[in-house]
C-alpha cells in the first residue's frame, strides 16, 4: 500500500569519495531505525531558489521517498510503501 506522508525524519547520509556519490545509509522514522538496503532513483529539482534532492530507497520490507531541502538541510519523508496493492 502506498501512503503519502509529509513528516520530518532523521537521515544518515554518506559521501563515498571513491565513486564521488552520496547516499542515505539509514533513516529514523517514528522512533524506528530503517537501514537502507538499496538506493534506486536519485534526482533533483528546484522550487524557486531552493534545490531539493529526492532519493528513492528501500529497506528490507519498505520503500521510502526521501527529500532533502538544501537551504535548511532538513529531510522529509514524502512516501512509504510496503509493495502490496492498495
Amino acid at each position: 500500500m502506498n501512503q503519502r506522508i509529509a513528516e520530518s525524519v532523521s537521515v544518515s547520509l554518506v559521501f563515498d569519495h571513491l565513486v564521488n556519490k552520496v547516499f542515505p545509509r539509514f533513516l529514523i522514522w517514528n522512533n524506528r531505525t530503517y537501514p537502507v538496503s538499496e538506493v534506486g532513483l536519485h534526482h533533483t529539482y528546484r522550487m524557486g531558489r531552493t534545490l531539493y534532492h529526492v532519493f528513492s530507497v528501500t529497506s528490507k520490507t519498505l520503500f521510502f521517498r526521501l527529500v532533502l531541502n538544501t537551504d535548511n538541510l532538513h529531510w522529509k519523508l514524502e512516501e512509504v510503501s510496503d509493495g502490496l496493492p492498495d
